[in-house]
């Protein structure tokens, strides 16, 4: 989480949790020029091993929207390392919305959001720079700082969505929001096959046409083989959530399940339990009242009845809350604000 103090400074910081108790919290990196949002926060990622990474976003000129993603390794044994940036573009431009995966060979998947093509403009004209797309790119980090295996995924994305990225048996999947030129502002993905890169590919064609970014980006989850991924859409003015399993082949994903129709506002997570069901939670309006809410998914389309986390805010403040599966239980960690 991150910590604002007086100064001005800021600290990310985490802590771990050993027979129930909460160790004392270990900061990661400090910094007094980054790019501190709502919506593309700081993150981390373990390894099996005990390797840890994180990222924040660090500003890379005076503009409003010109940051660079930085990332921290901590191997086993050893200290948290000074800030590297995995893109080496050197532009004044947005760089965000991370994705980490763990390899489990000592080596960590990075996916970004990279505006090195969108060169000028402001962030409201028509997108969040006045030149090319926003695209997404990858690189594989390992514990010594290398960066390997870079490329482009997707030359058109949504501008600031988050990503989601999933490890599963045969390799990893990333799902974002992806931009047509007609600005539909579905979900797509690609994975990695052969060591190689698969084109962009729908995950549903729902027909969001909207000139604009709605910060809302899709989720997903690996059991074995086996990935779920969820996300928001409004199209034809309905606000729905929706949850997908990755059919047999791992080329394509069946039909998607609809999981909220009411007044959701998206901000959705999921973990899969087995290899044919998953939980799914988003953020909720009852009347004028935002409530977190969960519930069981399976691949056949059944689902379990909702149920409530917490009441929350809808305000930008309160983040995108989080779920994690971890020895059979299911822990949510959200902000709250009052």
């Amino acid at each position: 989480w991150v910590e604002k103090r007086d100064s001005g400074w800021i600290d990310l910081k985490y802590s771990v949790q050993k027979e129930d108790i909460w160790q004392t919290p270990e900061v990661i990196a400090s910094g007094n020029d980054w790019f501190v949002n709502w919506a593309d926060y700081p993150m981390m990622a373990v390894d099996k091993q005990g390797n840890m990474i994180a990222h924040f976003l660090a500003k890379s000129s005076s503009g409003t929207y010109s940051y660079d993603v930085n990332v921290v390794y901590k191997p086993v044994g050893g200290e948290w390392s000074e800030p590297i940036i995995p893109h080496d573009d050197g532009t004044p431009t947005e760089h965000g919305f991370v994705t980490m995966l763990p390899k489990n060979d000592g080596t960590f998947l990075l996916s970004w959001l990279d505006g090195r093509n969108t060169g000028g403009g402001d962030h409201d004209s028509g997108g969040h720079g006045g030149g090319g797309a926003m695209t997404i790119r990858t690189a594989t980090l390992d514990m010594m700082g290398n960066l390997t295996q870079e490329a482009e995924l997707d030359s058109r994305v949504c501008d600031c969505c988050q990503t989601g990225g999933a490890m599963t048996l045969n390799g990893s999947v990333i799902v974002y929001r992806d931009r047509s030129e007609e600005e539909m502002r579905d979900m797509s993905f690609v994975r990695l096959v052969d060591n190689n890169w698969t084109e962009p590919k729908v995950v549903n064609s729902d027909g969001w046409k909207i000139a604009g970014c709605p910060v809302n980006g899709p989720r997903i989850a690996a059991f074995g083989n086996t990935t779920a991924t969820a996300w928001f859409t409004a199209a034809e003015g309905i606000a729905k959530v929706k949850v997908t399993f990755m059919d047999d082949s791992g080329a394509s994903f069946q039909e998607p399940i609809i999981v909220d129709d009411s007044v959701s506002v998206g901000r959705v997570d999921i973990v899969m339990i087995d290899n044919q069901s998953a939980y799914v939670s988003w953020l909720d309006l009852e009347g004028e009242t935002p409530f977190i809410k969960f519930r069981k998914v399976s691949r056949d389309g059944s689902m379990n009845d909702l149920t409530i986390v917490s009441e929350t805010s809808a305000s930008r403040g309160s983040g995108f809350p989080q779920m994690e599966v971890i020895d059979d239980t299911l822990y949510f960690a959200w902000t709250d604000m009052n």
